[in-house]
């Protein structure tokens, strides 16, 4: 029998999620995004994602080659859509957050938020594990990653969902290769989530159409001393930080890991202030 990805409710308590999410390290989480959201979304994406590349010039090959050349891809999602913030700040995922990256550090930050678009003919992705974007890290150790795949359009096995492997987060041999019955396919409608850990094994499925793209929205969570994939101070323009939610100012790395009046250390103040008081007066990014 092939391998399963449990599906539940993105309503079902935080407790019951958990449980999957760290026996599995995934879990299929429907109707987070709402119907509304999720047209909104696309509709505040489609215009830059209708002159986003396939390739990068200035990309490492061996990049190149992990995310393909039939699949179209755009960072800076904070910038691009009002609603993605809504997602980013989604109450569900703080929980869940604060639940397992605060056993790891005092906060957390969001890594990267992409959108992909998995083309027609593009092949499968090769099975990997975030967090190995962080190699010296020593194992084992604390989670220090979530990570997610938000369906915009329905993920079927037809048009290169998402596989993974459940369980492979608990694997001793981080070497060990997953056999076949060993793969899921996170099949979902559009709206749902695909939530697992940076430990999980996983991977975008090929895409056997002639004519449909397979859009998701790639978003994680590391813990705030560690430094993102993505530079998320140039990536969003600071006269726009300025005017985002002051939620989305602290994921975006604007909060300083460990808080002064809490006795903590002042990693990434500003000459020995908190960032986001100075965004607050505009003393920066004029």
């Amino acid at each position: 029998m092939a391998a399963q990805i449990e599906h539940r409710q993105a309503t079902e308590s935080k407790e019951d999620l958990l449980e999957v999410l760290q026996r599995d390290g995934v879990v299929i989480l429907e109707g987070l995004v709402t119907p509304e959201q999720l047209q909104r979304m696309n509709r505040e994406l489609d215009p830059f994602m209708s002159e986003a590349a396939t390739t990068v010039p200035e990309m490492n090959p061996l990049l190149q080659m992990f995310y393909g050349d039939k699949t179209r891809r755009m960072g800076a999602l904070p910038a691009k859509s009002r609603t993605f913030c809504d997602v980013l700040t989604h109450p569900l995922l703080a929980e869940i957050c604060e639940e397992i990256l605060l056993k790891a550090g005092s906060s957390y930050q969001m890594n990267v938020a992409q959108v992909l678009e998995v083309g027609p003919e593009a092949v499968a992705q090769f099975l990997h594990r975030d967090e190995d974007v962080w190699p010296h890290m020593p194992k084992p150790c604390p989670t220090f990653q979530i990570a997610s795949m938000t369906a915009l359009t329905d993920f079927t096995e037809e048009i290169g969902a998402t596989c993974f492997v459940p369980g492979s987060h608990l694997w001793e041999d981080r070497s060990r290769e997953a056999q076949a019955g060993e793969v899921a396919i996170a099949e979902m409608p559009a709206g749902s989530m695909a939530l697992y850990l940076g430990s999980t094994i996983h991977g975008a499925g090929t895409n056997r159409t002639a004519d449909r793209w397979r859009r998701g929205i790639h978003l994680s969570f590391i813990v705030g001393w560690i430094r993102t994939e993505e530079n998320n101070y140039l990536n969003i323009p600071m006269e726009v930080a300025r005017d985002l939610p002051e939620r989305v100012q602290a994921l975006l790395g604007y909060q300083m890991h460990d808080a002064i009046d809490a006795g903590g250390g002042v990693a990434g103040s500003v000459e020995f202030r908190d960032p986001m008081v100075l965004l607050r007066e505009q003393k920066f990014g004029t």
